[in-house]
Parts: C-alpha cells; structure tokens; sequence
C-alpha cells in the first residue's frame, strides 16, 4: 500500500509532512495509511498572510459577495463529494455517516449563503439593532455596527467530523469577512485536506482566505492577539490547556470551545409501551448510540426514563441494538463501522470500565461481538454496550465520565422534578431531548433544565415526521453550552457569523450615521427628484430620494364608507359619544388602514414601471389619532436597498404620515421588488 502524505497549505504553498510527522492508520485495517505533520511551519508567515492577503481581500467584498462564493463552493463540493465519501470510510464511517459529515457540511454552507442573502445587507457593515435617538430633536442618534475582525480565526477541530466540523465553522467565518487557518484532528486529517484541495481547486476563493495546517500548530497561538479568534471542538482537557495559554489571556482573544457533554434523553411520563413517543423515544437512542459509531459529540450517553419502564426501554432498545450489523463500512449492509482508531477504542473501553463502577452492563460485551468483512481485533471496532444504572443518586462518575463511543446508560426516575436534577447532573451540555406528548411535560424540563443545555429537543407523533433528530446541530440554531459543554456557542444562522465580527457603538448626525451604515435614518438629508422614484429603476435610486405628497382631508363620509366597505365599524370610527368616551381618542377617529390606503393612493404612481410588486411592510406604528377634516401628508423616502437576483431588487422605503399641523399620525416601511 502507498503511504499517503498529507500536506499543508501555508502561506500560498502546499507543504508536505516533515519533521515531527505521525503516522494515520486505517480505523477498518490498523494498518498505516498516511504520514502528516511538520513542525517546520512558519506558522508566523501563515498569520502574515491571513492578515495582510486574506482579510483584506475578504473585507473589500460585500456580505453578499461572500455568500455568493459560499454557494458556490457547496455547490462544487457537492459536484465533487464522491472523493470524499471514498476517503471517509477509512475513519471508520458507513455511507450514511458521510452523508451526516459531508452533505452535512456542504448543507450547512448552503444555508449560511441564503442566509448572508436574505438576512445581511449588500455591504460591509452589518447592524446590529436600531437606531436610537439620543438627543432631544433627533440631531444626535447612535447604531450598534459590526464589522470583520482585521485578524484571523484559527479552527482547531475534532477527528469525528473531518468536513462538516471544518465546513461549519468556515462558513460564518468567511461571510464575516475573516480568513481562516483550517487544523484538523491528524486522525482524520487527510480527509479534510482533500476537501480543502477541491476548495482552493475551484478557484473562488479570493487568496489567504483559508490555509490549512496538518498536524500540530506548534507555536500558532502564542502569537494572536486581539484582532485573532480561536474556535475549539475537542476534549475538555484540551480545551483547558488551549484557554489557559497566557498569551490568548493577555491579549484577549476571543476562545471559543466545544466540548465533552452528557448529553441526555428524558422519555417524558405520558410516553408508555404501546404509544408513538415510546416507539420513537427507542429509535432516536439507537441511532445516537451508532451514527458513526457513537463518536458524536451530541450523542445520547445518558438515558433517563419513568422507574416503572425501565425494564421495558431496556427489552426494546436491546432488540435494536442487536440488529445493528457491524462490520466493514465500505460493506452496504454495515450499519456501524469502527471507531476512528486503535487508541480511541481503548479511551472508550477504559471510561467504560469507570461506568461499570455504578452500572450494570445489559447489552454489548466487548470481548464477544461479530464484525462482518473486517478483523475485529485489528480494527477499531466496538459493539454498542448498554448500560443500566440502579442509583443514579448515589452514582458520582456515571454523570461525569464520557466514553466517547457507543456507549450509553439507562437510568430510571421518580418524577419530573428528579428527572431534572439528573439532567442537569452533567453539569452543562449540547442538547437534551425530550419525547413527550405533554406540552405540561416539556415546558416544566424546559424551566428546570434549560439553563444547563444549549439545545432542547423536543419531539412527539405530531413533529417526528419532520423532526431532524436528537443529534442534528442544524445550522439556523446554536450550538454549543455552558459548563461542561465548554460555555461558548457555534452555528445559530447570523448569530454564528457575529462571533467574527466586532459589535461597535456609532454616535453621530443622522447624515453621519446613514453615510457610514448605508441607510438612510430619519433626520437626514433627503434628495429631492423631479422624476417619480417608481419611474426609475432599481439601479438609479439613491439612499435619501425622497418623494413628498398630499395634503388630502379625511372627511366624516371617508370614515363611513370605508366602514362599511371593509366591514370594519369598530365603535371609535362610528360612535362618536364612545370613542370620547375611550382614553386614546377624542371622538371618532379614521381607520388606520384607511390611512395607510389614502397614502398610497398619494404616492403610488400608476402606470406599469420598474416596481414589480409590493411584498409588504415593517414596523408600522399609529402615532395621534385623525379626525374628520384633519388633512394628511406623506413622505416617501428610499432607506435601504437590497440586490435579490440578476433581475430585481428588495427597496426598503420609510414612509412618514403627517397631518396638517406637521404632527406624525402613523410610521411604517413599505417594501417593494424594484427590476434593475
């Protein structure tokens, strides 16, 4: 067999392993596979080049430039994954393991490119909130920004995940606008640097934004400083070492960790043998305890179910475990392959024995089990092993010990209340599901229990036809937890992207603030146009085009006609003696939404034009009431502009209805697609 020699890409330049190089085995075979590591980097020059190649190249482009690139990386990927899939099935994965890996990682980018699009401006500055009036006439006002870090993100990641653990990290850096210097687990790294070959292969990435190291960082991280970000996924020790460097203290940089979690199933007290939840409850523990063959860092390692049902969700969790076939994964029928090495199979095997200090093992004996196409002494290969645990009050290690593998414990409890203190036992993790019919149940958990997971999964007969699964971090949410978990948070759709960008407070003029944010805030100048701003196309309005119109008088037989048209004779538009009588109005009042139509019949122009359509409108607030013979005015003033496709644009218009004493009676954006 040839070796394998598993490069890095530093400084523009693929390096391959030298001194202090490790040797890779196969987690099916044992046998030696590939070589990475050199500790001869210039790990100095690879953070010159991020910093002065990558980031600047990544912050001249807009926050839809980079998702346009996420895209169509994922999409080349995905073109592509075929060598992925074939690498993957030497770390021990079955094909629908690299379906959780690859086209997990290939998803989740194609989620933060939609999301870059739809919810992040067509610019480099991002806004975070509104805006705030701080001065009394609205002259002074402030806006919380973000904007890219000017450093680098260094992505320490774990062995489990070689492309979705790189790629869910990588996706909300790079739509930040920051470079990344990608170091993978070595175990597994000759996967991850295949996938950063097809990356830098596609040629759509700018140069520096993403570098790989393969192997140790050596020096890296004594030489980051406040501009720089560390994001971790790994073991707690590991991560206590890493945050612990006097350096990232000193400079404070920021450290993000993902780390060893207990995570927990409670089955919920209405959920008995017989009912979809029961059934469900068994399905979703077995196949956390077997997706790549328990090495998940979401996986179930504690079970929690009612004491009167114990015996039962032992019986049926056990008849599943036992049709698990584990064997070769490169065989279809494998439903379990290996774990990733020789070494991570005797970890789990010791924390496994630490377990059976307070629980009984009720299925899965290591030392028996069959392996189909593959020697099960040569390769890493474990059988699930159930545990069950008679005290788990009395147990002390079982709620702090995780075996890494697939190995979980069932344990019984008393009530919800007690079911909660168990939960939280482990003292901080990813996610706790619960399956349950009751929404009593889960909103009780959630008060007790949600203070110590990052996720809670719920799940019923009503959601698992569409439910992702116990162990699915999905991209739009966080993931992450406190305590043990490791207390930082990945993910979570643009909150993920802000963990690279710095949150900076801006005080000025209104002018000031929309010349810097990109919108136009209230106050402002405004740019008078003779020509109607819906004659002219997307292309050609301005931040601040402004188009003033009105007066027009609402009168008493406006009110009742649009009264009885609509339907709407609510008694403040029709009884005058009752709406007096009501502390908001002086007497009868105008509909709001007559208002609202009034006022686009003041500024819509008719006739066909670039404005495609009307898809709404924002924050609509009703300020003073109208009364018959008031007169109203609008303003119809561009505030923002958003590119959608090659053909139209989303225009964002803040429009002000005043009336006749130049007092605001209503506020609102309207929103239209505008063709280019």
């Amino acid at each position: 067999m040839n070796l394998r020699d598993v490069m890095s890409f530093a400084a523009g330049q693929w390096i391959g392993p030298g001194e202090g190089a490790r040797s890779i085995a196969s987690a099916i075979t044992g046998e030696v596979i590939a070589t990475a590591g050199n500790d001869a980097l210039d790990v100095q020059a690879m953070l010159g080049y991020a910093r002065d190649v990558g980031g600047p190249g990544l912050r001249k482009l807009t926050f839809h430039d980079r998702a346009r690139i996420l895209k169509a990386l994922a999409l080349y990927l995905k073109d592509h994954r075929q060598t992925l899939y074939d690498l993957s099935f030497d770390t021990g994965a079955t094909q629908s393991d690299h379906m959780i890996d690859v086209d997990g990682g290939i998803g989740t980018m194609l989620v933060f490119a939609s999301k870059g699009r739809r919810e992040m401006p067509d610019a480099r500055v991002y806004l975070d909130g509104p805006v705030e009036q701080l001065g009394r006439h609205g002259q002074f006002v402030g806006r919380h920004i973000a904007t890219p870090l000017q450093g680098v993100a260094v992505h320490i990641n774990a062995f489990n995940f070689p492309v979705w653990g790189m790629l869910e990290k990588l996706a909300p850096t790079l739509l930040a606008g920051v470079p990344a210097i990608v170091k993978p687990a070595t175990a597994t790294c000759y996967v991850t640097e295949a996938c950063v070959r097809l990356m830098l292969d596609s040629g759509l990435l700018p140069e520096g934004a993403v570098q790989l190291v393969s192997g140790g960082l050596g020096d890296m991280l004594d030489h980051l400083d406040c501009q720089d970000a560390v994001s971790f996924t790994g073991s707690a020790d590991t991560a206590l070492k890493l945050r612990a460097n006097p350096r990232l203290l000193e400079r404070s940089v920021r450290f993000t960790a993902e780390q060893d979690s207990l995570n927990a199933s409670i089955l919920g007290p209405d959920a008995t043998p017989g009912t979809p939840e029961f059934d469900l409850f068994v399905k979703e523990v077995q196949r956390e305890m077997t997706a790549k063959a328990g090495q998940k860092c979401t996986a179930i390692r504690r079970i929690m179910v009612p004491q009167p049902q114990v015996d039962a969700v032992i019986s049926a969790l056990s008849e599943r475990l036992a049709k698990t076939a584990i064997g070769d994964p490169r065989l279809e029928t494998s439903r379990m392959g290996a774990l990733v090495s020789n070494a991570q199979k005797r970890d789990v095997l010791e924390k496994a024995n630490v377990i059976a200090q307070e629980a009984d093992r009720v299925f899965g004996d290591p030392m028996d089990f069959t392996v189909q196409g593959a020697d099960r002494d040569k390769g890493a290969f474990l059988p699930p092993m159930l545990f069950h645990c008679a005290d788990p009050d009395g147990a002390q290690r079982l709620h702090d010990t995780e075996a890494f593998g697939p190995v979980s414990t069932i344990m019984g409890y008393r009530d919800l209340d007690h079911a909660t203190r168990l939960l939280n036992r482990g003292k901080g993790s990813l996610v706790a599901s619960v399956i349950t019919n009751d929404p009593e149940v889960a909103t009780e958990i959630t008060m007790g229990a949600a203070a110590f997971h990052g996720r809670l999964y719920f799940n019923n007969r009503a959601s698992m036809k569409e439910a992702t699964g116990h162990g699915s971090p999905l991209p739009h949410m966080v993931h992450g937890g406190p305590g043990r978990a490791g207390g930082g948070e990945e993910l979570g759709g643009i909150r993920g992207v802000m963990h690279y960008m710095q949150r900076t407070a801006i005080q000025g003029s209104p002018d000031v603030l929309t010349a810097i944010t990109g919108q136009w805030v209230p106050g402002a100048n405004e740019n008078q146009n003779a020509a109607h701003p819906f004659t002219r196309p997307f292309g050609a309005l301005n931040i601040g085009d402004t188009l003033n119109a009105g007066p027009r008088e609402i009168t008493l037989e406006d009110i009742e006609t649009f009264a009885q048209f609509t339907g709407d004779t609510f008694y403040a538009h029709m009884d005058e003696d009752a709406a007096a009588a009501n502390p908001f109005f002086p007497g009868r009042v105008a509909h709001g939404y007559l208002l609202l139509s009034f006022a686009a019949g003041m500024f819509v122009q008719p006739d066909p034009g670039p404005v495609l359509a009307n898809t709404g409108l924002d924050n609509l607030r009703f300020m003073a009431p109208v009364q018959p013979g008031d007169s109203i005015n609008v303003r119809l003033t561009v505030k923002a502009k958003t590119p959608r496709n090659e053909d139209y644009g989303e225009v964002r218009w803040h429009v002000t209805l005043t009336n006749q004493d130049d007092e605001a009676v209503a506020e609102y954006e309207l929103l239209t697609m505008n063709a280019f």
